[in-house]
């Protein structure tokens, strides 16, 4: 047996702390404030004589005792207004005392409003009696509704004593913060205290056939603060359960409240029994939260959750969180003993963009263990199993206006691969930049023209950048390998028409770049070896180029409409965007060093420039003078709507964006010609599927040795062009017409995985945590659905559902290997078997490797005040299942059975 003594003894003692010490969610007791003794309150206040010729003098209008009547008034029953009313008659019986109201009855008195069948006023108790009348039937009907404030209850009937301000309600219904509390008898001390006898509550709608409830025989409310309760026991569809409590207590408050978290328990195969997401919620202000988790297992293994969330309004919000574990698999002495640590830390912030228009903050970081989503045992990781990237940006901006108008920005940037375990990070990146100046523009009208299109603009990049592993993370060495430097860049350009349809422009851009670090390079005679050493100081390098590009649009419309002809094809439109590029880049071999490297076979010069190694790269050191050619295609129908209605043709898109490029290189003393791209899409069934697809053809045949040579394809008795690459992916997204599920932004589970870097569907799986209430799905049905559901509950013909799928497959033919280098197969769907019955699956198959790839299937019952949820990966490295029921509303939240089984890592 997987345990550790000493660790569950001290869990079992943090338990009965907590248990004796905790004050779980109930409101602090205000202190009473202690007043200050005076003079005239002291007990030791000492008598002070007074000079009788220094006392008033008593008058004899003063000794009057006709201004001071002895007889005492007695207090009024009424202290306000009475209003009431009465649909068949109002009745005043003078011998009695009482007054009558019958048939739809109210009265209102102060914040109470009583409304019944009958009313009795009885001015000789001061008391009000409500309760119902019978209809011609003889059924009982017009049940009292007693209102007093924001208290609302129901009972058959109800005695109300204007004077006490207390009441007995005989078999009422009210609703206090989410619970239906039924009770044969109530007693109303005062607007703050109610008492119960053999009371129900629950959180079911259907008070009058609750699913569940409890059966309590006292309870005490207090509204608006909190329910206590005594001996209760736990009923489901009318049959006692051995789920019994001997007393509760159940805080009622609008305000954010601090309690206990229960935590939620399980076995882990390679860990034992444990205790997760545990701990404290600390609501510190209206504006910030602080939640605390933990987890614990029985062979040593923890880990620790810290959670904030804060918000201003108009201002901003964000979300911080930083998760700790650290986990042991099997135990000391065997071989397969280990220990690793994991973390993961995250904060997103954004800012509201009119609380400052000139400056702004946001943030979004993900980072921590390569590792972290693969080996973490928290359930909200599912749906980012997958994910080998992790990034974050936080960044500020501020724009300065006037004109021109400045604008800068300091921003710190993360990318990590969690396959290679290689980081890199820009820390920091401040940028300025001006905006584009027109400095020959006529100060009014239109700019026209080469000369008024002229302008330019200045922008400067400063950077600081670090590459290091998981294993130098924020060590010492991290920093040392760090690389500096600043660009500045000046574009200058200018465009105009040619020829009325032709858009030329031009331009030119020059950049100086510093670098802080450079290398010097050398042969080693004695080592035999090429060595390169690091140059601290300061230099710099500059460069600049030449650009020109000449484009048009092309129109072409197939009408297919002729007279008495009315096809469903009515037209096709093809729009052509044919350009021309020539790019000129100088030669800075300036910039340029040599070094002679002696071998058996001579002496042989390198090149080499110390900037090889900075932060920009080395400056190009051939000349190039080069030009493009490129044509994008677009391809759109009028069809025939299917809608008789209609009064215009269906647009469609057939093609978008088919773009074939190439470019020349004039400069080049071989292999002059680039290959040919080619590239579009296109959707189809209403743009449910979307097809992307691309290829690369190269005009140059290849040697015996799969090396590129300078010779045609079709020279070497093949084909025009060679085939080297070539890429398809599609993705199709379709439901019933009529499902309304829920959408990216409502469901929790995909913001999670988005949160973690992950995709913003279910196809790697969803991350979920059923113990976690934020996860449930509390949306409210309309009427009208309720409605149609129960119109037949025996028959749904109408069965919700939804299937995403994703299909990639990329050839390779760059050295003759044709071959398909991946080919997979992603698909994600759910179905509602009934309206309160779901099951969704996500997995995917890889064509190449013939095997499924990460699976998930869920299952999920709304069983209308609970809900229930199974999960289960079934096989692979984290095949797992997990299983939750539990009560939906907040309030009883921590009433839940979840068992979760972790996977076998050792098998």
């Amino acid at each position: 047996m997987r345990s550790n003594y000493f660790q569950i003894l001290l869990a079992l003692s943090f338990t009965v702390l907590i248990n004796t010490f905790g004050y779980s969610q109930d409101l602090p007791t205000p202190v009473k404030a202690i007043k200050a003794i005076t003079p005239e309150t002291s007990f030791f206040n000492p008598t002070i004589s007074v000079d009788s010729l220094a006392a008033k003098e008593i008058t004899e209008r003063a000794q009057d005792t006709i201004l001071h009547d002895s007889v005492k008034h007695k207090k009024e029953f009424l202290t306000d207004i009475v209003k009431y009313s009465a649909k068949d008659y109002t009745s005043f019986n003078r011998a009695e005392q009482k007054l009558y109201l019958y048939n739809e009855a109210e009265v209102d008195y102060q914040d109470m409003n009583i409304k019944a069948g009958i009313i009795v006023i009885d001015y000789s108790k001061n008391e009000v009696y409500a309760g119902r009348i019978k209809d011609s039937t003889g059924t009982l009907v017009q049940k009292p509704v007693f209102t007093q404030a924001e208290s609302v209850v129901e009972p058959d009937s109800i005695r109300f004593n204007f004077d006490t301000q207390k009441a007995l309600i005989y078999n009422s219904k009210t609703e206090q913060s989410g619970f239906n509390i039924l009770a044969p008898i109530v007693k109303k001390e005062n607007d703050s205290v109610i008492y119960m006898a053999r009371a129900k509550f629950t959180t079911s709608e259907d008070v009058d056939n609750p699913e569940y409830y409890f059966k309590a025989s006292k309870i005490k409310f207090v509204p608006d603060k909190k329910i206590v309760v005594g001996p209760t026991h736990m009923v489901i569809a009318d049959v006692p359960t051995p789920i019994a409590m001997p007393f509760g207590f159940f805080p009622l408050t609008d305000k954010q409240t601090s309690g206990i978290i229960i935590p939620s328990f399980g076995q882990d195969s390679d860990r034992g029994y444990f205790l997760q997401n545990g701990g404290y919620y600390f609501a510190m202000s209206d504006y910030a939260d602080l939640t605390v988790l933990g987890d614990y297992y029985t062979n040593g293994s923890y880990g620790f959750n810290v959670e904030s969330s804060y918000a201003l309004k108009y201002k901003f919000s964000g979300k911080m969180s930083f998760r700790y574990e650290s986990l042991i698999d099997s135990e000391k002495g065997f071989p397969d003993y280990s220990k690793s640590t994991i973390y993961n830390i995250r904060w997103s912030h954004s800012q509201d963009s009119k609380s400052n228009p000139n400056s702004s903050f946001s943030a979004s970081v993900n980072l921590g263990s390569s590792s972290y989503y693969q080996t973490s045992v928290n359930s909200l990781n599912t749906g980012n199993y997958l994910n080998n990237t992790l990034s974050s940006s936080v960044a500020y901006s501020k724009s300065f206006t006037g004109s021109p108008q400045v604008n800068v920005s300091v921003a710190a940037t993360h990318s990590q691969n969690t396959t290679t375990e290689v980081i890199n990070m820009s820390l920091p990146n401040i940028s300025g930049s001006v905006d584009r100046v027109y400095p020959f523009a006529p100060k009014t009208g239109t700019k026209s023209g080469i000369i008024d299109n002229i302008n330019f603009q200045y922008s400067v990049d400063a950077e600081n950048q670090i590459e290091t592993t998981d294993s130098l993370f924020f060590k010492p060495q991290m920093f040392k390998d760090a690389e500096a430097g600043v660009q500045h860049t000046i574009p200058i350009s200018t465009n105009f028409k040619l020829f009325n349809y032709l858009s030329l422009s031009t331009g030119t851009t020059f950049e100086e770049n510093w670098t802080f670090k450079t290398i010097n390079r050398y042969y080693d005679e004695d080592l035999d070896e090429t060595v390169t050493e690091t140059v601290n100081g300061f230099d710099a390098y500059r460069t600049y180029n030449f650009s020109a590009s000449l484009g048009t649009t092309i129109y072409g419309m197939f009408d297919f409409k002729g007279e008495g002809k009315d096809p469903k094809i009515q037209a096709i439109r093809h729009v052509m965007r044919p350009s021309i590029s020539y790019s000129l880049t100088p030669s800075f071999d300036q910039y340029y060093d040599t070094y002679e490297v002696i071998s058996t076979d001579g002496t042989a010069l390198e090149t080499y420039s110390r900037f090889e190694e900075s932060i920009y790269g080395a400056p190009n050191e051939n000349f190039s003078s080069s030009v493009g050619f490129s044509l994008s295609n677009n391809l759109e129908a009028k069809i025939k709507d299917k809608d008789s209605t209609a009064t215009e043709a269906k647009k469609i898109t057939l093609i978008n964006s088919l773009t074939f490029s190439t470019s020349y290189n004039f400069a080049g003393d071989s292999l002059q010609w680039s290959p040919l791209r080619i590239s579009g899409g296109t959707s189809v069934f209403d743009s449910k599927m979307n097809i992307n697809f691309g290829a690369t053809l190269d005009p140059y045949a290849l040697d015996n040795t799969n090396s590129k040579v300078d010779v045609y394809n079709i020279n070497n008795n093949g084909s025009l062009f060679r085939l080297t690459s070539a890429n398809l992916t599609l993705s199709y997204s379709l439901s019933n017409e009529l499902f309304s599920g829920k959408s990216k932004e409502d469901d929790k589970g995909i913001q999670e995985n988005l949160r973690g870097g992950g995709r913003d569907d279910d196809l790697f799986g969803v991350s979920q945590d059923f113990s976690n209430n934020s996860f449930f799905d509390d949306k409210e049905e309309d009427e009208d659905e309720k409605d149609k559901e129960n119109d037949n509950k025996f028959y749904n013909y109408k069965i919700p559902w939804t299937l995403n799928l994703a299909y990639a497959v990329n050839y390779s033919n760059s050295a003759r290997q044709n071959e398909i280098s991946s080919h997979s197969l992603m698909f994600s769907g759910d179905v509602s078997l009934s309206p309160r019955w779901s099951v969704g699956a996500s997995s995917g198959y890889d064509f190449k490797d013939m095997g499924f790839t990460y699976t998930q299937l869920r299952l999920e019952r709304d069983l209308l005040s609970w809900k229930m949820n199974f999960s289960w990966v079934p096989f692979g490295t984290s095949k797992s299942w997990y299983f939750f029921i539990g009560i939906k509303s907040s309030i009883l939240s921590d009433l839940k059975y979840d068992k979760r089984l972790q996977s076998d890592k050792s098998l």
